[in-house]
């Protein structure tokens, strides 16, 4: 038995110096290797085109539709397209009212022929079949459910560099109940990471609800026509562009901050979640190995303060402050200020969440999105 504790302890010291050296490069990185891709532009600003897929937002649609109106940029430089992905609530009237008050504003409707036309992922089809309408330079997407920043076209035009085909944004999550906050902190710390490795010229992902996508990568790739099935589109349309020769950036700034609404329950966050879980499953070896850390890192802690109280509890807040340093300054590059209370509270909730998602996603159940069901 006492060998038995022996490398258990082993394990968990192991677990947590990964994690400590993965927190401690992620803090470097943030503070003396941090990558701001905006440029000056230049006074014959580029045409470009906003795309956004909706599906039964009329709750959520106004919010996105104010912010658009907010945006500096030329309105005879901008594109704005939306397709109504056969909405049952008034998505349709509240797009048809906005678009006829401006000319360079438009949507179309997908027909009942049209479903799965080119992907049986309905947002993916959708994006696809409107795609033919876009004329810009670049193609900026976000979702229905989102807000975005007045600055959001003139940064992301200005982060394109040479042989960059996808811009990805930074999202928050617009929070006010503890569960809310969680969430966002749980965005902070994916997309922290996903910043570092971008930084660093590892394969990471889309973010679909804040991307910009140039023309050129978007038609020598194929675009959304030529993906395959999947529930995670943003990720494969940026594996597709990656594929094509083309460089994917991140941007973390105040100016190309979109600000998204939570999921409204536990259980909505664990479908949320099951449909992410396909698209991680895709990822290449290395970064699996850092998602089954997180999951190992729980095992061996608790592990830890059972065996060794004092220990175990010493360990696991000196990575909850490690951690919670690390957003901190992350989220200040993004111009945001977030409070440490969550920040000390968040491991307990995602302890739960991650070992809920996993039973989730091996449960034999089909994933819901937007009221339809999918294998």
């Amino acid at each position: 038995m006492s060998d038995w504790i022996a490398y258990f302890v082993m394990l968990g010291l192991v677990t947590l110096a990964l994690l400590y050296i993965q927190f401690l490069l992620a803090w470097i990185r943030l503070h003396f290797f941090w990558k701001d891709h905006s440029k000056p532009l230049n006074e014959e600003l580029p045409k470009v085109s906003v795309l956004v897929a909706a599906r039964n937002e009329e709750r959520d649609l106004p919010d996105l539709l104010r912010s658009f109106e907010k945006l500096d940029y030329p309105s005879d430089r901008i594109q704005f397209l939306f397709v109504d992905d056969q909405s049952s609530d008034a998505t349709t009237a509240i797009l048809k009212d906005w678009c006829e008050k401006k000319p360079n504003r438009s949507f179309l409707t997908i027909s009942p022929s049209q479903t799965g036309l080119y992907n049986r992922n309905g947002k993916a089809n959708a994006l696809a079949i409107l795609g033919d309408q876009a004329t810009g330079e670049f193609y900026f997407y976000t979702d229905a459910d989102c807000e975005v920043n007045p600055n959001w076209i003139q940064e992301g035009v200005s982060c394109f560099g040479e042989k960059t085909g996808v811009l990805i944004g930074i999202t928050q999550v617009k929070a006010q109940k503890l569960l809310e906050r969680f969430q966002e902190i749980d965005w902070w710390l994916t997309l922290g990471f996903v910043k570092v490795a971008t930084d660093m010229g590892i394969q990471t992902t889309g973010l679909g609800n804040n991307m910009v996508i140039s023309r050129e990568a978007y038609e020598k790739s194929g675009g959304f026509k030529k993906l395959p099935f999947c529930l995670t589109e943003d990720l494969e349309i940026s594996r597709a562009i990656r594929k094509s020769g083309f460089k994917i950036a991140h941007q973390v700034s105040s100016r190309m901050l979109a600000i998204t609404k939570p999921e409204i329950s536990f259980r909505a966050l664990l479908v949320q979640r099951k449909r992410w879980m396909s698209g991680v499953m895709t990822l290449p070896f290395y970064w699996k190995f850092i998602l089954a850390l997180q999951v190992i890192y729980f095992v061996a802690i608790i592990g830890l303060i059972l065996l060794r109280p004092s220990l175990g509890l010493s360990l696991a807040w000196i990575k909850i402050f490690l951690q919670s340093i690390f957003l901190i300054g992350l989220t200040r590059k993004s111009g945001v200020k977030i409070s440490w209370f969550p920040l000390l509270l968040f491991d307990f909730y995602n302890f739960n969440t991650i070992l809920l998602t996993i039973l989730y996603y091996f449960w034999p159940s089909k994933t819901k999105w937007k009221s339809r069901i999918y294998p």
